[in-house]
């Protein structure tokens, strides 16, 4: 019988850089407040992987093999169409009787990983088919973590005592496809996200320098909006992330009634996606973490993205499945080889 090939080693591509060399890993976030470069993950549901290496230089051009992915026909879905449009129903009823304002639901695309893939291949691939300005690869075979992400949105930013977030609401194929429904939307999470920083920010600090702005990603456009604050001493990432996780944009308001609602309608957990991707340098109190969409993660065998959208009563059922296959399109085609024909 062959030997078991051995486990690639760990790296992550973060912020543009190479980090390799791992020197441990924790679920500990106080960790990173300590000191050196770390590479986070955090699941929407279970324990974050903080990995920290002792190796950062700039990223380079992927040197391995290169993707090759599943077959376009073999992805599946967690939720069919009709399962969707029900779910937007349920939710509706929901906002009607007053239980929730708006909820994100969500839907997990999954297909076999491909034999011998390798989610930095697919991280490379991503970079040149769907390019983001928060990419990040994160590969810790020690702690089952193999992700690849091309996420437009920024979760969190801390620099020194000042903390970022860049909630996006709004999706369509052009700018003038933006609804109001889109912009009530995104006005509604830009409330949560303040009153989120606003438990760990000094008072009055919490403001909004930039509100409904278009941002243009490959295949799409999306409303971003800016959120900053200055954070209270003794506030670090753990208090941060406690504060505000998991990010507004893709649960709901309120929070835990949405919540509720994702765990009652969603068929399966949602694992890495709508979690949070990225790094902190903790020598220098600074760091990036993505909203985990736009994201491929490897789990039991199987290679998974992610995709939804946020419903409120002006939701159409038809229309909100459409977003999330518009928000999927491009990158299946990526994964599975076939974005060049496009």
């Amino acid at each position: 019988m062959p030997p078991t090939p051995a486990a690639p080693p760990a790296l992550a591509v973060v912020g543009g850089r190479l980090a390799t060399e791992l020197c441990d890993v924790t679920s500990d976030l106080s960790a990173l407040d300590s000191a050196g470069f770390w590479a986070v993950v955090l699941p929407f549901e279970g324990p974050p992987t903080c990995a920290r290496f002792a190796q950062v230089r700039a990223a380079r051009p992927w040197p391995g093999p290169p993707w090759q992915g599943p077959a376009p026909d073999a992805w599946s879905s967690s939720l069919a169409e009709a399962g969707f449009r029900a779910g937007v129903e349920e939710i509706r009823s929901a906002i009607a009787a007053g239980d929730v304002y708006q909820v994100n639901l969500t839907r997990r695309i999954s297909a076999p990983m491909p034999e011998g893939g390798d989610v930095a291949a697919l991280g490379a691939v991503l970079a040149e088919g769907n390019p983001a300005p928060y990419a990040a690869v994160v590969r810790v075979p020690s702690a089952g973590c193999a992700v690849a992400s091309a996420s437009p949105e920024l979760f969190l930013r801390l620099n020194g005592d000042v903390v970022t977030s860049g909630p996006i609401k709004g999706t369509a194929k052009a700018a003038a496809g933006l609804t109001a429904k889109d912009r009530a939307e995104n006005v509604m999470i830009v409330d949560l996200v303040r009153n989120d920083l606003g438990r760990v920010c000094d008072f009055g600090s919490v403001e909004v320098p930039g509100l409904l702005e278009v941002e243009q990603h490959p295949g799409l456009v999306h409303l971003v909006s800016t959120v900053t604050g200055r954070l209270r001493d003794g506030c670090g990432w753990a208090e941060a992330i406690g504060a505000t996780f998991p990010p507004g944009s893709v649960t709901g308001a309120p929070k835990v009634a949405a919540l509720e609602h994702i765990a009652r309608l969603e068929p399966v957990p949602r694992g890495v996606y709508c979690g949070a991707v990225g790094w902190v340098d903790a020598d220098q109190r600074a760091g990036e973490l993505n909203v985990a969409i736009r994201t491929f993660w490897v789990h039991d065998g199987q290679l998974h993205l992610g995709t939804g959208a946020g419903i409120t009563w002006d939701s159409d059922p038809g229309d909100e499945w459409d977003e999330t296959e518009l928000k999927a399109r491009r990158l299946l085609h990526v994964a599975s080889g076939s974005w060049h024909d496009r």
